[in-house]
């Protein structure tokens, strides 16, 4: 009887007698009476040993086997110290699935010629750790809000109007319309709570941002949530909860992976393990110009040098809040009571330890129709455009709010990654959009 075929790693847990395994080849070497084959899958490697003697037929065929060629393997399992995973397959069988021929990825490329062959990339074990993490990082968000009984929802992805500000805008022939991909679910995702109360969602954004930097992309996934009745505080509350359970999930599926890329996971525990700080943007200046000798203007947006000098003081993300109106979104919802010039919203930014930059923004959302009309024209956009929003406040508002959070700038900290570009499968940035 034919062995039922196995992965790699289900063939170590067995770890001795006949097993079928099948795969690609991840490196190869041999003699004139060994050939050695290090065979992967999506779960693991395994040597694979094939001795001349007991193939004398196949024996041509195998001893040109290269890089990636696909086979599927008969044999016995044991452990051996020396092999790179603990264990080893003694041969008897092999089925050549498909061949392979000078396999275009070696040491020697630089990230623009590893970008040119991403679609192969992908198979290397770095790629496929961080695919695995990526996916119990999505799985993660989905569990902490069905838990809290949120709805998963969609909002369009084109659009004729901005929410996050024009200049990062995608444009797009419609039809002979200009239209916009969106740069969030905002907008459309408001309407949603007036009957579902709460929501969220995990699907692509654009921003045209004109940015070569490691954090960047021009086409992300974005994990937001919306919710009515709720505050400012609930929503730093739920964001930091979420990010909480992601880490947790991680270190409880994935520590193998983390190694594979050479990410210390100890980094990431004071997350569990702490709560996280929560300070205004005056405290930012004040902590930046104590701490790291750094003058920023009231009223200037916090650079990425200067979240990075305030992640320093952290072993944490931290939440920084009321930042000044100026700098942020038409809708967030002013507070009260502070001194002219010095007007500051219920927004917050959740920055990421060791430089990774923001994680999560979010906000309390405007109620009052005619405010968010002097909003929009103050940033130059048409306020006939956003009719369909106001009839949001004009039946039955509601206090509310939400936040969006990037997913591969996640990923990217979790991970410990040089670039986000490395996040997602088929990065796109304003000088990569192929393959």
């Amino acid at each position: 009887m034919t062995e039922k075929f196995i992965s790699i790693s289900e063939a170590m847990k067995q770890s001795k007698g006949k097993v079928a395994v099948r795969g690609w080849v991840y490196r190869e070497r041999g003699s004139n009476e060994f050939k050695f084959l290090i065979l992967r899958d999506s779960s693991d490697i395994i040597q694979c040993v094939f001795k001349k003697q007991n193939f004398a037929k196949q024996w041509p065929d195998i001893d040109k086997l290269q890089v990636e060629a696909s086979l599927e393997i008969h044999g016995t399992i044991k452990k051996d110290p020396r092999a790179p995973t603990g264990y080893e397959i003694e041969a008897d069988k092999v089925n050549i699935v498909g061949l392979s021929d000078k396999f275009p990825i070696n040491k020697s490329l630089n990230e623009e010629l590893l970008g040119d062959r991403r679609h192969l990339w992908l198979r290397s074990r770095k790629m496929n750790a961080i695919m695995k993490i990526r996916d119990t990082v999505l799985r993660a968000m989905r569990e902490h809000w069905h838990k809290k009984e949120f709805y998963e929802y969609h909002s369009p992805t084109l659009l004729g109007m901005q929410a996050e500000g024009g200049a990062t805008l995608f444009p797009v022939d419609y039809f002979g319309k200009k239209l916009y991909l969106s740069q969030t679910w905002q907008l459309h995702a408001e309407a949603g709570i007036f009957s579902l109360e709460k929501i969220f969602t995990i699907q692509p954004s654009f921003r045209a941002e004109k940015s070569k930097t490691s954090r960047h992309l021009t086409e992300y996934w974005h994990a937001e949530m919306e919710v009515a009745w709720e505050n400012f505080d609930y929503l730093q509350d739920d964001a930091e909860q979420m990010i909480k359970h992601i880490v947790e999930k991680v270190l409880q599926e994935r520590k193998p992976e983390l190694e594979i890329l050479g990410r210390d996971w100890k980094k990431l525990e004071p997350t569990l393990r702490k709560k996280f700080p929560r300070i205004t943007y005056d405290d930012a200046l004040k902590l930046l110009k104590e701490k790291k000798k750094i003058s920023v203007s009231w009223g200037k947006d916090l650079r990425t040098i200067e979240e990075d000098k305030l992640s320093e003081l952290y072993d944490t993300p931290i939440i920084v809040r009321h930042y000044p109106k100026v700098v942020k979104a038409f809708y967030m919802k002013e507070v009260p009571n502070r001194e002219k010039g010095k007007e500051a919203v219920f927004g917050f930014d959740m920055i990421a330890p060791e430089g990774y930059g923001e994680l999560v923004g979010g906000s309390q959302r405007e109620e009052d129709i005619e405010k968010l009309k002097k909003n929009l024209k103050a940033q130059g956009e048409d306020p006939s455009k956003y009719e369909f929003y106001f009839d949001t406040r004009r039946y039955g508002s509601v206090p509310h709010g939400g936040y969006g959070m990037g997913v591969e700038r996640v990923i990217s900290w979790i991970c410990g990654l040089e670039t986000i570009k490395d996040a997602i499968a088929f990065p796109r940035t304003m000088t990569r959009y192929s393959p």
